[in-house]
């Protein structure tokens, strides 16, 4: 059952929706060596726009919201399109695809989780529904488009942005936070550290091969001879 201080209102996660849908569309046509037509925009931006909340609802085992009203679809649809308009007028504007994406990314991780703990999930599972929803429309995409998944790669920081707000939000909620405000402050963290890691290049420790390591640091491994008497 659940709790109606959790109640995520239409109009916000229409919003997410929309925001979504522009700026998969604004991904896809990036790509200048292939060409979309009307459906195929529409595809990916209903994939980046729904995506997201699609998995979250099956993680909370139940009816994604998408199917439940008459809104979600067109919203995606529409914006998907007027993404692929404006895509040179956006263009323009310089890393506005970065700030949708981050603004996206906050948003939905966000709603995952809020409407996890409405359900009465312990916090950690909240979170993890929250970057889940936060990331799933960008894996799918990924996948959509045959190109390496973003999040899994060095310098997208996308899981981290949007686990640090989902934490941020469980925190603030733990202590009593009104939600209104806690949701603002989650969305407006996990959208600047994805910004700030775009701008200057922050990422994890990556994999390396052992023969990438610095000398002094390579691991050393001595064998000794039994001496026989």
């Amino acid at each position: 059952m659940t709790n109606s201080l959790f109640t995520i209102p239409l109009w916000i996660d229409l919003t997410a929706v929309a925001i979504g849908a522009i700026q998969g569309a604004m991904f896809a046509g990036r790509f200048k060596d292939r060409r979309f037509d009307l459906l195929g925009i529409a595809l990916i931006g209903i994939v980046v726009g729904l995506g997201g909340g699609i998995l979250r609802d099956i993680l909370l085992g139940i009816s994604p919201a998408a199917l439940q009203s008459n809104w979600y679809l067109p919203v995606a649809t529409l914006f998907a399109l007027l993404g692929m308009l404006l895509q040179r007028v956006f263009n323009r504007l310089g890393p506005l695809i970065i700030v949708l994406d981050a603004v996206t990314i906050g948003l939905f991780g966000v709603i995952g989780t809020t409407k996890a703990l409405a359900f009465g999930l312990p916090e950690i599972p909240a979170m993890f529904v929250g970057v889940v929803s936060a990331v799933g429309g960008s894996i799918i995409r990924d996948v959509m488009l045959n190109i390496p998944i973003a999040v899994m790669h060095v310098g997208s920081l996308y899981a981290v942005a949007a686990g640090v707000g989902c934490g941020l939000l469980v925190i603030l909620n733990a202590l009593g936070v009104p939600i209104t405000i806690a949701a603002i402050i989650c969305t407006l963290t996990t959208t600047i550290i994805r910004i700030l890691a775009a701008k200057f290049g922050w990422s994890l420790p990556q994999q390396r091969a052992l023969g990438s390591w610095p000398r002094w640091r390579r691991p050393v491994i001595v064998l000794r001879r039994r001496k026989h008497d």
